[in-house]
Formats: C-alpha cells, sequence, structure tokens
C-alpha cells in the first residue's frame, strides 16, 4: 500500500469553474484535521512556464521561494494553507516535453522510439509524485488544468488513468468539477452536460468518484440522485458547490457537504478527528463584520482584468480582515491619468498603491499618481515597478534630476536612476531570467518598515530585472529619499521611504506573495491602517 494517498482534481463542461478554490478548499479541510497535505498544478500550454505570458492571457504569475514561475493558483494553495510551494507544484506540458527531449537527446532512452505513451505519460507521472516520494505528505492533491476533452489535457488524463491503476485501491480519488447550468427559460437545472462531460472521463478510462458541481441554484435531492445514477457515482458522493460571497466561505460550504469524509472514506483514512477551522472563521467573522472602510487606489495597467493583480487584492482582503476594515479597491488605469484627471481620480482615495508592471506604457500615469500620494500626503505604497516609480519621482521633482528614468524605458537616459543588473545585460531569452524567489533584506532600525515588520532582518519573494541605481544613492538620500531595506548579498536596495509622510513605502519585492488568511502581510496591514486613519481625518 502506497504512504501517500493521491486526489486527482479534473473539471467538465467549463473552464473558469473554480478548481483551484475546491482544491485548496479540501485541502484546507484535510489539513485542519491533522493530515499533511500539498496541492500541485498541471497545467496543459506548451509555454515553460507562465512567466513571459501576458497578464491578460494567464492573470499573474505566482512566484514560489525558490524562484519558481508558476500558475496564480499557487497562491491560492498558500494563501488556504499556508504553506510554501516549490517549482514542484507547478507542472506545464512545456516542462514536460522540454525534460523529455533532453533525456532523449542525452541517449537515456537507449535509441527507443520516443512517444506521447509511454515516455510523456512516464514523466507526468514522475512529476505527480515527486511530492508525495518526499515522505512529507500524507495526502498529494494534483489539479489538472483544462476541461476533460480538451486536447492538451489528454496525455494528463492517460497518466492518471496509469497511476490510479499502479496505485492500487484506496490510494488515488478522482474529483470531477463540472457545472450545473440553470436555464432561466425553462427555471431548470440541466445535468446533460455534466453526463456528457463524465462520458467524455470514462472513454479515457477514468471514473469519476466525487462530483463537485458548480451551481448557482440549490441541488435538489431528486437532482443528486439523477446525477448520481447517470455518472455512476455515490449519491454522498455529489456535492454542491454553490455561489459564495467570498472564496474564503468554501471550505465551510465543502465541510457541511462532506468533502472531506467522502474523501477520506473513499481513501481508506480515519475521519474521526473533525477539522478545526478556528483560526479560519475567527478571520471571517473579522472580514464579514468591518467597523470601518477604507478606498484603495489601485494604479496599473492591466486593470481590465482583476487577475492580474490577484495576489495583491487577496492581500488586501487579509489585511482588511485584520484592521476590521471593509477595503473597497477602485482600479486606476495608469495609461489614461493626466495632469488633469489625477486630482479628480486620486484624491478620493484613503491610499494609492501603485502596481508592479513590465515596459513603458503607462509609466508617466504611475509617476503622476505617485508625485499626487507624496504632496498631499495620502498613504502610498509601491510595488516592485511601483517603487521604482517612486524613485524616478522623488529623483525629478525633489533631487532635481530633472532627467531621471528607469533604462527600461530609456536605455539612453542620461540619469538612469533605476537600471538593469551588470549580469542581465547580454541576455537573449526573456524567460526565468530575472531576479527570482527569496531574498534576504536588512532593514533599518527605527525605519517605518523596520516598525511594520517588527524586525530588522527579512526575507521576500523578488521578480524583476531591473534595480535602484547605487550610483545615485547618496544624492538622493541627501534630498530625503531614505533607503530603508537593503539586500547584504548585493548591497542594492530593496525599500525606500520618505519621511515627513504619514506612510509612504516603496518595495522592490512583492510582498503581495507571502501574505496568507493565517499571516496577513505586516505592510499590506500597515498601509491599510494608514489608510483607515487617514480616512478617519479627512471626516
Amino acid at each position: 500500500m502506497a504512504q501517500t494517498k493521491y486526489i486527482f482534481v479534473t473539471g467538465g463542461v467549463s473552464s473558469s469553474l473554480g478548481k483551484g478554490i475546491i482544491a485548496a478548499s479540501l485541502a484546507k479541510l484535510l489539513q485542519a484535521r491533522g493530515y499533511r497535505t500539498t496541492i500541485q498544478k498541471l497545467d496543459p500550454y506548451i509555454n515553460v512556464d507562465p512567466g513571459t505570458l501576458n497578464p491578460y492571457e494567464h492573470g499573474e504569475c505566482f512566484v514560489t521561494e525558490d524562484g519558481a514561475e508558476t500558475d496564480l493558483d499557487l497562491g491560492h494553495y498558500e494563501r488556504f494553507l499556508n504553506v510554501d510551494t516549490s517549482q514542484a507544484n507547478n507542472v506545464t506540458t512545456g516542462r514536460i516535453y522540454q525534460s523529455v527531449i533532453e533525456k532523449e537527446r542525452r541517449g537515456e532512452f537507449l535509441g527507443k522510439t520516443v512517444q506521447v505513451v509511454p515516455h510523456i505519460t512516464n514523466e507526468i507521472k514522475e512529476r505527480i509524485q515527486i511530492l508525495g516520494n518526499s515522505g512529507d505528505y500524507d495526502i498529494v492533491i494534483t489539479e489538472i488544468g483544462g476541461t476533460v476533452g480538451d486536447i492538451e489535457s489528454l496525455p494528463y488524463i492517460e497518466a492518471v488513468r496509469q497511476l490510479k491503476w499502479d496505485l492500487g485501491e484506496q490510494n488515488s480519488l478522482v474529483i470531477h468539477l463540472t457545472l450545473i447550468p440553470y436555464l432561466s427559460a425553462a427555471k431548470e437545472l440541466k445535468t446533460k452536460p455534466t453526463q456528457h462531460s463524465v462520458k467524455t472521463l470514462m472513454e479515457s478510462g477514468i471514473n469519476a468518484d466525487v462530483l463537485v458541481c458548480r451551481t448557482e441554484h440549490e441541488l435538489s435531492g431528486e437532482l443528486r440522485q439523477k446525477l448520481a445514477q447517470f455518472c455512476n457515482v455515490k449519491p454522498e458522493a455529489v456535492i454542491q458547490s454553490i455561489d459564495a460571497d467570498t472564496i474564503y466561505d468554501v471550505p465551510n460550504f465543502m465541510l457541511k457537504e462532506g468533502l472531506d469524509t467522502i474523501t477520506l472514506k473513499k481513501l481508506g483514512m480515519p475521519d474521526e478527528k473533525q477539522p478545526d477551522l478556528t483560526q479560519w472563521n475567527e478571520f471571517l467573522k473579522r472580514l464579514k463584520n468591518p467597523k470601518a472602510e477604507v478606498t484603495i487606489g489601485l494604479v496599473g495597467k492591466y486593470v481590465e482584468l482583476q487577475d492580474s493583480y490577484k495576489s495583491i487584492l487577496e492581500s488586501f482582503i487579509h489585511a482588511g480582515a485584520a484592521n476590521e476594515v471593509k477595503v473597497t479597491i477602485k482600479s486606476i488605469h495608469s495609461e489614461f491619468l493626466s495632469a488633469e484627471s489625477i486630482a479628480k481620480e486620486i484624491s478620493a482615495m484613503d491610499g494609492i498603491l501603485v502596481a508592479p508592471g513590465f515596459g513603458e506604457r503607462g509609466i508617466e500615469g504611475k509617476i503622476k499618481a505617485v508625485q499626487y500620494a507624496r504632496e498631499h500626503k495620502i498613504p502610498f505604497f509601491g510595488i516592485c515597478l511601483g517603487m521604482q516609480m517612486a524613485v524616478i519621482e522623488f529623483a525629478r521633482n525633489v533631487a532635481g534630476i530633472t532627467d531621471a528614468n528607469s533604462a527600461e524605458m530609456d536605455e539612453n537616459s542620461k540619469a538612469p536612476v533605476i537600471a538593469i543588473m551588470e549580469n542581465q545585460k547580454n541576455l537573449t531569452h526573456m524567460g526565468g531570467t530575472m531576479r527570482l524567489g527569496a531574498w534576504d533584506c536588512d532593514l533599518v532600525p527605527g525605519s517605518l518598515a523596520e516598525k511594520m515588520y517588527g524586525k530588522t532582518q527579512i526575507s521576500e519573494r523578488h521578480r524583476h530585472r531591473y534595480e535602484y541605481n547605487n550610483d545615485y544613492k547618496t544624492q538622493l538620500e541627501k534630498a530625503g529619499l531614505i533607503s530603508s531595506g537593503i539586500n547584504p548579498q548585493t548591497q542594492l536596495v530593496e525599500v525606500v521611504e520618505i519621511a515627513n509622510h504619514p506612510w509612504f513605502i516603496g518595495v522592490q519585492y512583492h510582498p503581495e506573495y507571502k501574505s496568507t488568511v493565517a499571516n496577513p502581510h505586516p505592510l499590506f496591514v500597515g498601509f491599510v491602517n494608514a489608510a483607515k486613519i487617514y480616512a478617519q481625518e479627512k471626516k
């Protein structure tokens, strides 16, 4: 009998049903029962990772402690479980094929014809079991991206079929997430799309053990019985997943439906211990009963797609609950910010966050937003590119370096206060070549940053190529731009702030990647608190 149990989550009928949230919610319930649980995502696209994907294509790129550029679902996994993920938690078709082709070039297949079955499927099976074989987990949940029937997903589905056979009885389980559409004209829920989806899965040799049904309306007992009968599952294994006010409600919904109970029963694991969700429910209580409200202006250039800034938006939810404040986010497109519109757009805000990004589009709008927040003493938070814009704005308007710019926007800039690292200058490949993953940072004692963290040594995750140019550090510090966080290995500036301002911090790293329900990020907590104080003083 295998020591580690495996749960596979597939999707049918439609994409974007929330496989990641269901996987994370089940993992949370199993973790709350005392089981060591982790989740991984198998992505069927041929990109090696989402690092070079436009945020409009795929949402944000989430970065792990070990520097892997991964799918945004890993952010959900970390936020729910409060456990770090790694490269092993995200597998793409591009990475699978790259690995197999490299093995073929090295002659590891001894001259055999390399095929999807068995070579690609064997590689997928190996990747699925890396986490399980580590001995660190009792249960590994594997979410398979895409929709059953997609040509891209077929090798993954075949690998799961083989792995279920390899593992034997009670060591694996397939949860199929599907949609039960409501036809308003007929005023009824329809099961036929789900039946077809399950049939497609069965044609690939896999029986669904549990059905999780996304729905806008309650499923009747009769409809559950029909689904059980036609989809070949037990009635108690038909789980309703109704629309929730917040994704953080879903673990409780799944608990009520008994998803964790049916899962443990089918895996032959003890289920006597009930999940301890005390801390989780305390968070929900604070989230749903705010005592104040603040409006934060999120200045970015991908604001049309909320998933582009997913981790930032979730960090505000965590920080809002910690402060018992409802945080309303107002998206402000930096490309359309002008001197005329900026006062109107930003003056009503209780705080301004200038978001990360790449390229020169919308840059001047971000700089104007920083200037307004600095001059009008509105709480300001700059992340990555947002921090760099704060440095440029300060250099131009306070330090007198009027032609200050970033080498990313103008490679011939006469005053590149933001410049490319020496070891990046001759790169021809863009993927995976930035400063990535966890790097240490020393905070200046007595600084605002040190006050927020409550310590002087921190570690934060990075994803960038351009840096604060130390050639201008002395000049900028003399003008009042405090370098309050320094990387001890490279001496590069990681945090900037200014005095005589309610709350003004720019960070080169991405604090949003480390904010979880259990541990809201201190910078977001501090920023929301400053916005709350600012809002109260405005009244």
